[in-house]
C-alpha cells in the first residue's frame, strides 16, 4: 500500500513537471499572438517571417549597420506603442527568469550609456530601443514556430516545436562590461558570468592549469561567431572529472549560469540534457590574463553545448558570451524528432 501511495505521488510530481514545462510554451504561443493581433498591417508585415526562410537562421549580435543591407530585420521597439512594447516585455517573461530579464533590460540600457560615451565619435546608431522581434510561423502548441528577440549584443532564438522549446543559440554582450556611476553605483550587466570563470581558473592547480590554459594571448572574439551551426571545437583544457570536487562545483555553478537566465522549469529540463550527455568529458579552457581589464578568454565545452566568453575589445570591458548546442540549435533536433515521428 505505501509503495502504491508513493508510485502514485511520483507520478502525479512527474506529470505536474510536464505539465509546467508545456505551460511555458503555451504561455509563450498566447503571448507572441496577442502582441501580434495588436500590430497593424504595416507592422505585422515587418514582425512576421515564414518558419522556413533563411531569415530564422540568420542572427547577429553586432550593430545593424554592419548587417546585410545596412539593417536588421524585425519590427523595432521603437516602433511600437506603448501597450506594445509591454507586450513584447510579456513575451520575453514568458520565458526568462527574473535575473534573465534584468540582464536583458540592463544590455538594452547600456546602448544609452554608449550614446553618452562615444559622443562624437559615433558610429552606429546606440538606442536602447534598437531592439527587434521577428516571429517565425504561426504561434500554436501544435506544429513548429519561433521567435527571436534581437539588437546590439543580445539574439534570443526560440523554437518551439509541438510544445517543446528549444533556447539556443543564445546571445548576450555588454558594452562597457564595467560601468561605473559613482561611489557603490556600479553596473556590471554580466558580472557572474566574468566573476565565477576568473575564479575557477586562479583556483586551479598546477597540473589543472597546464591543462585549463590553451593560449597566453586571448582569441580576438569568441570563434564560433553567429553561424548558423557549429561543430565542436577542439578538445583542449581541463576536464570535469580532473577537477576537484570544490573546482567542479565552481564548474556547474558557472554553467548553471548561462542556463539559470531562463525559468526554473527550463533551465531544469536543459541542465538534464547536458547531465545525460554526461558531466565526466566537460572541459573547461581559458586564454589570455587573469586579471580584470586584460583580454581572455574562456569556454566551457560539453559532448552536446558550448559556451564561449571573449571580453578582449575596449581595454577588456566589451563582453560577447554565447551558448550554442550542436544538435540544437533552432530546434534541430526537435524538428528532426517531428519529421521522424510524423513521416
Amino acid at each position: 500500500m505505501k509503495f502504491a501511495k508513493l508510485f502514485g505521488l511520483i507520478t502525479a510530481m512527474i506529470l505536474a513537471s510536464n505539465t509546467r514545462a508545456a505551460s511555458v510554451s503555451t504561455d509563450m504561443a498566447q503571448a507572441a499572438n496577442t502582441l501580434l493581433a495588436s500590430l497593424d498591417e504595416k507592422q505585422k508585415l515587418k514582425a512576421t517571417f515564414t518558419f522556413d526562410g533563411d531569415a530564422r537562421t540568420y542572427w547577429h549580435f553586432i550593430p545593424a549597420e554592419m548587417l546585410k543591407g545596412g539593417h536588421r530585420k524585425g519590427l523595432q521597439i521603437k516602433e511600437m506603442t506603448g501597450p506594445q512594447r509591454k507586450l513584447t516585455h510579456a513575451l520575453l517573461k514568458t520565458v526568462l527568469s527574473e535575473g534573465g530579464n534584468t540582464k536583458v533590460r540592463n544590455i538594452m540600457f547600456l546602448e544609452d550609456i554608449l550614446f553618452v560615451l562615444e559622443g562624437k565619435e559615433r558610429r552606429f546608431v546606440r538606442d536602447s530601443e534598437a531592439y527587434h522581434v521577428l516571429v517565425f510561423g504561426k504561434p500554436s502548441d501544435k506544429g513548429a514556430w519561433g521567435w527571436r528577440f534581437e539588437g546590439h549584443h543580445l539574439s534570443l532564438n526560440y523554437t518551439i516545436v509541438n510544445g517543446k522549446l528549444t533556447v539556443v543559440p543564445s546571445f548576450w554582450g555588454s558594452n562597457p562590461a564595467v560601468s561605473n556611476f559613482g561611489p557603490g553605483r556600479q553596473l556590471v550587466a554580466l558580472k557572474v558570468e566574468e566573476n565565477l570563470a576568473r575564479k575557477l581558473r586562479l583556483s586551479l592547480g598546477e597540473k589543472q592549469k597546464k591543462k585549463a590554459v590553451i593560449a597566453d594571448k586571448a582569441p580576438r572574439d569568441v570563434l564560433t561567431a553567429a553561424l548558423p551551426t557549429v561543430n565542436a571545437l577542439e578538445q583542449t583544457g581541463v576536464a570535469y572529472s580532473d577537477l576537484s570536487e570544490a573546482n567542479q562545483k565552481l564548474l556547474i555553478a558557472l554553467i548553471k549560469e548561462y542556463i539559470n537566465r531562463h525559468r526554473a522549469v527550463v533551465a531544469k529540463e536543459d541542465w538534464a540534457k547536458i547531465q545525460k550527455g554526461g558531466l565526466a568529458t566537460i572541459r573547461f579552457a581559458w586564454a589570455g590574463s587573469t586579471k580584470q581589464f586584460e583580454p581572455h578568454y574562456y569556454r566551457v565545452q560539453g559532448p552536446s553545448f558550448l559556451l564561449e566568453y571573449a571580453n578582449t575589445a575596449n581595454g577588456a570591458n566589451h563582453v560577447h558570451a554565447t551558448w550554442r548546442d550542436f544538435k540544437g540549435d533552432f530546434g534541430r533536433d526537435l524538428l528532426r524528432e517531428h519529421v521522424r515521428k510524423n513521416h
